[in-house]
């Protein structure tokens, strides 16, 4: 039963941590265009892609 005093607030501590981490992410934009990044990836030129990687 003691442990419900350590999980209880621990839980609280999650919670709240996980509700700033989305609110941060929320905030730098990282879900303002999800679709536009994923066609992007598959319409991009392999010459745009990364010029300082080695090619093949």
């Amino acid at each position: 039963m003691d442990i419900l005093f350590l999980l209880i607030p621990l839980s609280i501590v999650l919670v709240f941590l996980i509700i700033v981490i989305f609110a941060w992410a929320l905030k730098a934009g990282q879900f303002d265009d999800i679709e536009r990044e994923g066609e992007r990836m598959l319409r991009a030129d392999p010459d745009e892609l990364d010029s300082s990687q080695p090619r093949h």
